[in-house]
């Protein structure tokens, strides 16, 4: 939270030295390649405090006016504060605390952990190329803020630490929507903007993920394995009773299911499922077709729809195993307000955009960037469109409102520079998803750490090796196939 106040503050300032700017919008939204133009942002000191002051607020219920954009509590328009993740991380929360409460998870962990106690390296690298491969997929990843409570205490118990969870989760997710191969909401959003098919470029993007998974995986096992061997070198720590999961699960015999430990288990498995299939775009994922026609069986459902859902199942649970009503409700309550911090968390990282937002600065940082990928070589200008949108991932972390507002422009440019447009998508998504992996104005980043108890500084301190080595392989591999086509 305290790295999050700075860098609104931060931002906040910037906006006052960064010119206003805006491109004309088509009928689309997308901006219009050469219409930037300096623009008054119309906004007086006292309005730059009120956005400032009010920039959790709108980071969790700001409206954004569909006339000016401008983005307000008081606005009507559409949503663009991050309410539903806020309400879905309390959700999960209660749900996770009453399964808890249940002892079936306890035991449901430690008994896998002691089946699993001399093959956690093939867990760990089997959790994070499921997250890749929805990842890839499907943009799996504020999702993945629903599996914190089940893999930070399986870790444990293997006699890993909570950083390894983080890397797994984190790291397992983002490498996948990184390389983006039928990703509907980010190749097919870039696509779609680029005037290509979704299937452009996807040998390439196909490549990327193969490769770039398995370097991931095995920079998070490896650590892994060197926490497993020597406890100190933990860049995370241990918390109070994270030990004691480890040696629970090395002595003694595994511990035994009751009826209702298997039911309760049962029901927690099938609700992660169902989450799962719920928000698949079935039709687009198996199609390759970004405009596709949903299928009669597809919910796409997003974060409404799950905090309803894990609300719903608490209580489900709850009545299986038993609990009398006011056991029930004080363990949905504590489960609540157990998560407030990794809420709170996500609402003031969509602080920041508010500001970006309403400071009409977003445009003058893409005007910039369109300047800068003019007139350079083949595989050069690849690299660049890579590196030039790293700092624009960091304004706009939505991959779909990042790709809509920078492809349009980017596209176009690759016509000049005698590359494939298709390069253009995969080294934009590429840049968005390296930057999502650590940056404190994503939900997934900043709200995973928080949900496992780990500081953002050492996740920094953990995971800035690995993003060297992918940006590295991500420069050659845009490059090459710059210089390919």
């Amino acid at each position: 939270m305290t790295v999050l106040a700075v860098v609104t503050v931060a931002v906040w300032l910037l906006a006052f030295l960064i010119p206003s700017g805006q491109y004309d919008r088509n009928g689309s939204g997308a901006p219009v390649e050469g219409t930037y133009h300096r623009v008054d942002s119309g906004q007086s000191f006292v309005d730059r405090l009120n956005d400032l002051f009010l920039s959790p607020v709108n980071g969790l219920y700001g409206i954004q006016d569909e006339k000016t954009s401008l983005v307000a509590p008081d606005n009507a328009g559409s949503l663009y504060g991050s309410a539903g993740v806020f309400l879905f991380v309390l959700a999960i929360g209660a749900f996770i605390t009453v399964v808890f409460a249940t002892g079936a998870l306890d035991r449901g962990i430690g008994r896998l952990a002691h089946r699993l106690r001399e093959r956690g390296a093939l867990l760990i690298a089997g959790v994070m190329v499921v997250f890749s491969v929805l990842g890839t997929v499907e943009g799996f990843a504020e999702e993945t803020l629903g599996f914190y409570g089940l893999i930070v205490p399986l870790m444990l118990a293997l006699g890993y630490d909570r950083m390894t969870a983080v890397g797994a989760i984190i790291l397992g997710a983002g490498v996948g929507v990184l390389c983006s191969t039928v990703n509907p909401f980010a190749t097919g959003v870039a696509s779609s903007a680029a005037d290509i098919s979704l299937g452009d470029g996807i040998v390439l993007r196909f490549a990327m993920w193969i490769v770039l998974t398995g370097v991931t995986v095995a920079y998070v096992v490896r650590y892994a394995k060197r926490v497993r061997r020597d406890p100190e070198r933990s860049l995370s720590g241990f918390l109070p009773g994270d030990r004691d999961r480890e040696q629970a699960a090395e002595t003694g015999a595994a511990p035994e299911l009751t009826r209702l430990h298997k039911a309760v288990l049962i029901a927690t498995a099938l609700v992660f499922a169902f989450m799962i299939f719920s928000v698949v775009p079935w039709s687009s994922a198996l199609t390759g077709k970004a405009d596709a026609t949903p299928y009669g069986f597809e919910l796409g459902w997003s974060f409404p729809q799950l905090a309803a859902l894990f609300l719903c199942a608490a209580v489900l649970v709850g009545l299986v195993a038993r609990m009398g009503e006011q056991q029930l409700s004080s363990t949905i309550i504590q489960g609540a307000a157990d998560f407030v911090s990794p809420a709170l968390v996500i609402l003031l990282a969509r602080g920041v955009t508010t500001i970006m937002n309403n400071s009409k600065i977003t445009d003058t940082v893409l005007h910039s960037i369109e300047g800068i990928v003019k007139g350079t070589s083949s595989g050069l200008f690849a690299v660049i469109v890579f590196l030039v949108n790293l700092p624009l991932a960091f304004l706009i972390p939505s991959t779909s409102g990042h790709a809509t507002l920078a492809m349009p422009i980017l596209a176009p440019l690759a016509d000049f520079a005698g590359v494939s447009r298709a390069v253009v998508v995969t080294a934009w998504q590429a840049a968005s998803g390296w930057m999502n992996l650590w940056v404190p104005t994503t939900a997934v980043t900043i709200g995973g750490v928080a949900l496992a108890k780990v500081g953002y500084d050492k996740y920094l301190r953990f995971v800035w090796p690995l993003l060297a080595v992918l940006a590295v392989l991500i420069c050659g591999f845009v490059a090459l196939g710059a210089v390919l086509t």
